[in-house]
């Protein structure tokens, strides 16, 4: 594969829903994005399989003197370091910086909170037993699919997909290890930011992330 730019996310979401809907149609599916930008690609990924939609919210966990996070934290609280960093790493930095760990793991936990109390978050019972779609809209590693394994531990399910517009090598070989089936429109070396592939910045705010959710749902609960 080679390197694509999209219009939009909508318009890759299109694309990938599409696909899927000649493998997946007819099947009990669900489909869990891991960004906001994800839940404009996986709304109609939803749309195209009749499935329900929600939204996996994490939020990382970053030290000052550090580029990448040293980890992301999801709204059960479950934390996972990120596997950019070797063990030895993360010991030499959780030496000097747990407290500030803890701190952030707090904040973050408070913001994941008061979005769920305008909305019921994302519902581990209506995943057991289907297809599940992991979707992103670009993936430069394979940390934030690490995240969505750990929130699926106790959840019983059938095919395990990963879904992006576009994601780097690195991501791609770990997607290999890590799910049942990968579609992947666009693989690129040197991935920069992801907003860099999207001619249209349409990355909605966590309000209408809400709202998109409710709709796909309601559509389900019609079907």
């Amino acid at each position: 594969m080679t390197s694509r730019y999209f219009t939009s996310r909508t318009q890759a979401g299109q694309m990938l829903g599409t696909l899927l809907e000649k493998d997946y149609a007819g099947q009990p599916c669900a489909i869990v994005a891991l960004s906001e930008g994800g839940v404009m690609v996986g709304a109609h990924v939803a749309l195209k399989l009749k499935g329900i939609l929600g939204l996996l919210l994490v939020e990382m966990v970053s030290l000052p003197a550090e580029i990448d996070p040293i980890g992301a934290i999801s709204e059960k609280g479950n934390f996972s370091y990120n596997n950019m960093y070797s063990a030895g790493q993360i010991e030499e930095l959780m030496m000097d910086y747990r407290g500030y760990v803890e701190d952030q793991k707090r904040t973050n936990m408070t913001k994941m909170h008061t979005l769920l109390g305008r909305s019921s978050g994302l519902r581990t019972e209506l995943l057991h037993d289907k297809n599940i779609f992991l979707v992103s809209d670009g993936l430069n590693s394979g940390f934030s699919l690490e995240i969505a394994l750990e929130f699926l531990k106790p959840v019983v399910y059938r095919d395990l997909v990963v879904v992006t517009p576009i994601a780097s090598p690195e991501a791609v070989d770990r997607m290999h290890v890590l799910a049942d089936k990968i579609y992947c429109l666009s693989v690129v070396d040197n991935y920069l930011d992801t907003e860099h592939y999207y001619e249209h910045k349409d990355v909605p705010s966590r309000d209408d992330v809400v709202k998109i959710v409710e709709e796909i749902m309601e559509k389900w609960q019609e079907a």
